[in-house]
């Protein structure tokens, strides 16, 4: 909510996601939830989002991936065009689990949809 409400400069947040410590770097992922997140007064940023997206496109470590696909997924309703191109420009670097789970948002609004019988 700080960095949405500009208390926390975007200089910060992107020192945060180039920390040793993944906590940081997960905070980094997770503070651009907020941008795009209506019910917090996101408005969608796609310029801060994939920003810090982009420093963190080939991070391996498992909490820093969940964050990355929630990023992406939130960001996804306001501006799916970027976010689809995001994923284009960084297939070789994403994980399977983000472009999956950003994919299926894209497709079908959710993150995983249920299973067809």
């Amino acid at each position: 909510m700080r960095w949405l409400r500009q208390q926390i400069s975007d200089a910060a947040v992107q020192r945060w996601a180039r920390r040793n410590d993944l906590w940081w770097r997960r905070a980094a992922l997770v503070a651009t939830t907020v941008l795009n997140t209506k019910s917090h007064g996101g408005q969608g940023d796609t310029a801060r989002t994939l920003a810090i997206a982009t420093l963190l496109v080939a991070d391996s470590e498992d909490m820093i991936v969940k964050a990355l696909s929630w990023g992406l997924r939130c960001l996804a309703p306001w501006d799916p065009h970027a976010v689809e191109l995001f994923l284009a420009q960084h297939d070789e670097n994403l994980a399977a689990r983000v472009k999956r789970e950003v994919r299926n948002k894209l497709e079908t609004g959710l993150k995983n949809p249920p299973m067809r019988t």
